[in-house]
């Protein structure tokens, strides 16, 4: 029985190390998020406002809606760097598919095009998890596939959708709620049950910590990666039918620079770039902090240019938090 006893402590520690960490994450930037909003609603006039609020929980979706498969991504220890070109990309299809190629009807449309963002998200967890292949390189290849693509298919030009109300409510608002916010959380809770009540879920953490380790165990390592990659790309595909009902237009220029505003809202919210730690929670944390960041910048006037320069400073900073705190539960673990 004692020998048993101490066999069982030094992982009891490292997962009690793992959860505060993850804890002491989630509630620091909880922190931070009210600081901030309190400065931007005493130093502003038009941020503590009914309409903007609205507004920041819409332009919040925008990254969430991929924010969260892109958790379970970078929890298993990998990364989608295509998810814009993604968006973008479905939302050209869709928009073709209602109109020079067939005009066929908007469920059908809406199925077919996610029926194909989950094949080729699948097609590049496929490679990673059969070759061996980095997955940075192969949705690297993605980006570049698929934003080209796009442009080559328009000519670089918006693609009109005939009127539909359907994509219009989906791109717009139900009263004064935007759609998209609505459907953030719904899929918030979805992605957190499967992420903390699931054999999946567990399994996805435990490739992540150790992927060798997780096979020799019995868990399938490529069917998670093909699966993680595959909702990856079904979220870019549903995002990218929002972005075509909210323009009204399939249109290869949308979502320019999103894959980083997911990952950086991924980082902020705790998850550990080399995998095997975050949360669903700590990751809508840190979407509602990068856009009421970018919503105050504006507010307050700062350059464009420059609300880049603090978004990378931004990425770096909660790099540089995550890495601390990882040596902090190396050191409880010890």
């Amino acid at each position: 029985m004692t020998t048993l006893k101490t066999e069982r402590t030094p992982s009891t520690a490292a997962a009690r190390a793992r959860m505060s960490t993850q804890q002491l994450n989630e509630s620091g930037l909880a922190v931070a998020l009210v600081a901030l909003v309190v400065l931007l609603a005493f130093t502003t006039d038009s941020f503590f406002t009914a309409s903007n609020l609205w507004n920041i929980l819409g332009d919040a979706a925008l990254v969430g809606i991929v924010a969260w498969a892109g958790t379970l991504v970078i929890v298993a220890g990998e990364i989608d760097i295509s998810v814009g070109p993604a968006v973008a990309f479905w939302g050209v299809i869709l928009a073709k598919l209602m109109g020079p190629w067939g005009g066929l009807p908007l469920a059908v449309a809406i199925v077919i095009t996610l029926i194909g963002g989950l094949l080729v998200g699948a097609f590049a967890g496929w490679l990673r998890g059969q070759f061996g292949v980095p997955s940075f390189i192969v949705t690297l290849g993605l980006w570049s596939a698929l934003r080209g693509l796009a442009q080559f298919m328009t000519d670089a030009l918006p693609v009109p959708i005939q009127d539909s109300s359907f994509l219009d409510r989906l791109g717009g608002k139900i009263g004064p709620v935007p759609t998209a916010a609505i459907l953030l959380f719904v899929l918030f809770f979805v992605f957190a049950f499967v992420a903390r009540s699931t054999s999946f879920g567990r399994s996805v953490y435990a490739v992540g910590g150790n992927a060798r380790a997780a096979g020799l165990s019995g868990i399938r390592v490529l069917r998670v990666r093909v699966v993680l990659f595959a909702t990856s790309g079904l979220m870019a595909a549903l995002l990218g039918i929002v972005y075509a009902g909210r323009l009204s237009s399939g249109n290869s220029g949308a979502a320019q620079g999103l894959e980083f505003s997911v990952i950086a809202a991924v980082v902020v919210g705790g998850t550990a770039l080399s995998g095997g730690r975050g949360s669903m929670l700590g990751t809508l944390l840190g979407v509602l902090f990068i856009t009421v960041i970018g919503n105050g910048l504006i507010i307050w006037g700062v350059n464009s240019f420059f609300q880049d320069v603090v978004r990378g400073a931004l990425i770096v900073l909660a790099v540089l938090i995550n890495t601390l705190l990882g040596r902090r539960s190396g050191a409880g673990v010890d």
